[in-house]
């Protein structure tokens, strides 16, 4: 039987991240916004885990369960138990008081306390690009390496480096980024499609699918959802986020990796 890792020490990260989104949680805005990236994940993982079901499947993070649906509902319909894992106490608060039946974990994703081959699926959406390091997102990447059962799938997203905006932005000091309200939370090192294809094979993971999603101009699009929600027009909402959907036929393009500011992989263990 494999052994179980030590519990990680959390108190240096947790501390971080819990002053970052603990007063996003609590003002609870964005929730026009959250929708659209709600639907564009979930498409990508009714793509590629299809209707599939299995015993366990991980998620890396909390935050989107935390603000709205997230990807609980259609993760829950695929495997007989769910758990997600977080560092920041009020994510994890705020994810159980709205999913109860989710089996949430205080963890680091760089340090698991899950026995080896224990998952069947592992879905991380814009979980590893919030380290300081490329180093940080292979030790990750091992670690849920580590977790899967022989087989197993790991759907993953990281901001996009080949997109010129997410270039741009993890060029620029985040003290900057904050002041001029562009990002409410430290950004991280991340990778572009090339990079990640090369870093899962380095950690032992064969490469099944690579996609871009996120297509719409993300700044401009989260800024006008905020306007959107103080107003009391649900049509206005509703052909906001219908136009939103329609960017994601970029997709489709040859320039998808150039507009879409998230890429996003199929990986199996073998």
């Amino acid at each position: 039987m494999p052994s179980l890792p030590p519990a990680p020490p959390l108190a240096p990260t947790r501390g971080r991240w819990e002053s970052a989104v603990r007063p996003l949680v609590a003002a609870h805005d964005g929730r026009l916004w959250r929708a659209h990236s709600d639907a564009v994940n979930g498409a990508l993982v009714e793509r590629w885990l299809g209707e599939d079901s299995c015993e366990r499947i991980l998620k890396t993070d909390l935050f989107d369960e935390a603000m709205g649906a997230g990807l609980h509902p259609l993760l829950e319909r695929r495997a007989r138990r769910v758990v997600a894992i977080d560092v920041a106490p009020s994510v994890l608060a705020a994810a159980k008081a709205r999913h109860p039946g989710l089996d949430v974990v205080a963890a680091d994703v760089r340090q698991l306390p899950f026995a080896d081959a224990s998952f069947d699926v592992v879905v991380s959406n814009s979980t590893l690009d919030h380290f300081d390091t490329r180093a940080e997102i292979r030790d990750a990447l091992a670690g849920l390496h580590r977790l899967l059962r022989p087989g197993g799938r790991l759907v993953l997203t990281l901001d996009n480096l080949r997109h010129p905006a997410v270039a741009l932005r993890n060029a620029l000091p985040f003290s900057w980024l904050r002041r001029m309200g562009l990002v409410a939370y430290p950004v991280g090192a991340t990778l572009g499609p090339a990079g990640l294809r090369r870093t899962l094979a380095e950690t032992g993971f064969e490469v099944v699918d690579v996609a871009a999603l996120l297509h719409c101009p993300r700044a401009i699009a989260v800024r006008r959802a905020r306007t959107l929600e103080r107003l009391e027009a649900p049509a206005a909402r509703d052909r906001f986020l219908r136009r939103l959907a329609r960017w994601e036929s970029l997709a489709t393009l040859p320039t998808r990796f150039l507009t879409g500011h998230y890429v996003g992989v199929l990986a199996r263990k073998p």
